[in-house]
């Protein structure tokens, strides 16, 4: 790839080849109106610009519409903003944990992205993670059986869910399939958001099977790269701040655990490719294979990766969290398997490690600050 040098260099490039990649896909969404439930968020970024950017490549009259639902607790994000001016995108503040709007619009497409996603936060706000994973997700079933009822049947209707449903999978489970159980805490410190969005697939599942609503999947493994905010609390934000901050890189565990990390454009593509082509019902792990790496390893290519950019001359330390659950219930490996997704939806990852750690430094370089998640 080509040598980038800012934040909007990247984030070009990145809808750039997220376009390619999905023109087949992309293809089903023009003249067609589309909800994206939770667009503010990490996941948000993207796919609301990559929709967006997508306008610019058809022929007038074929753009596709875009409502964003959020209820925007920490205002309408700058980069959102610079969009509110296309006519083909609408922003309307709604927290999904309350009933619909009475004078809601047809839908061709529904993404459901609405949910607290970073362990620090929904430890800190359980309740509201449960219920936007459970009862939003449960109003946006029933509206979708409204449409059907009125003849107005949704194409295609996307729940994240995630890799937590898995809890932490004994060895033989590692790689992870989609048919992989779990084993799972449901009265631990992650229990909120790791239940409630099991619960959310179970209600997705049925409401597929009893009445045939167009219900797919998503299981996101590890995302990182532009939009994750740096105040998100999640390990490669908390070592990018370190960097930027000009400090050594702090880890709050011994290092062992390890992860995949999936760059975001290669998870937003799978993402669509779901919603789209995913079968009614079925739910896809979106992330990659290889590299498995530690914690330690991370923050070891962070700092290399740093020094080459930045000329960092910190290091890793490590200490102990003040927050006493800040381990409980953590996974000691997290790695899937694919092969669903590639199979079927043709999913396709290709950034590497090294070159979404270089791409994302550079982003959050620009986007050095942000609220709270």
């Amino acid at each position: 790839m080509a040598t980038i040098q800012t934040a909007k260099d990247i984030v070009r490039e990145d809808l750039d080849f997220i376009c390619a990649q999905l023109q087949d896909e992309f293809q089903e969404l023009c003249k067609k109106k589309v909800l994206l439930i939770g667009g503010a968020g990490f996941l948000g970024y993207y796919l609301v610009q990559a929709l967006l950017h997508q306008n610019t490549k058809v022929t007038a009259g074929n753009e596709l519409n875009l409502t964003v639902f959020d209820n925007f607790m920490r205002g309408v994000p700058d980069w959102l903003t610079a969009l509110q001016a296309d006519l083909n995108l609408e922003l309307v503040k709604h927290d999904i944990t309350q009933p619909l709007p009475e004078e809601m619009a047809t839908f061709d497409y529904i993404i459901h992205a609405a949910s607290i996603a970073s362990p620090m936060f929904y430890r800190k706000f359980p309740i509201e993670t449960m219920d936007a994973n459970v009862e939003g997700l449960r109003r946006v079933l029933e509206y979708c059986l409204k449409m059907q009822a009125q003849q107005q049947q949704v194409s295609g209707l996307l729940y994240f869910s995630t890799s937590e449903i898995y809890g932490d999978p004994t060895a033989e489970n590692i790689p992870t399939p989609e048919t992989y159980r779990g084993n799972v805490s449901c009265t631990g410190p992650r229990a909120c958001y790791d239940e409630s969005k099991r619960y959310g697939e179970t209600l997705c599942v049925n409401f597929a099977q009893q009445h045939g609503l167009p219900v797919r999947i998503a299981r996101p493994f590890n995302n990182y790269g532009p939009g994750l905010k740096i105040t998100d609390k999640r390990v490669l934000p908390d070592f990018v701040r370190n960097v930027l901050d000009g400090n050594d890189i702090v880890m709050l565990s011994d290092g062992s655990p390890t992860r995949t990390f999936c760059y975001v454009a290669d998870a937003v593509i799978g993402y669509f490719k779901i919603l789209i082509r995913g079968r009614n019902g079925e739910s896809y792990n979106i992330g990659i294979e290889t590299p498995e790496i530690s914690m330690s390893e991370l923050a070891e290519r962070v700092v290399a990766t740093a020094a080459d950019l930045f000329g960092y001359e910190g290091k890793v330390v490590h200490q102990v969290s003040a927050d006493v659950d800040y381990l409980v219930d953590n996974p000691n490996r997290r790695c899937p398997v694919i092969h669903k997704a590639c199979e079927e939806l043709k999913f396709d990852p290709q950034i590497d490690i090294n070159e979404g750690l270089k791409r994302a430094l550079i982003w959050y370089q620009d986007n050095n600050e942000a609220e709270d998640s």
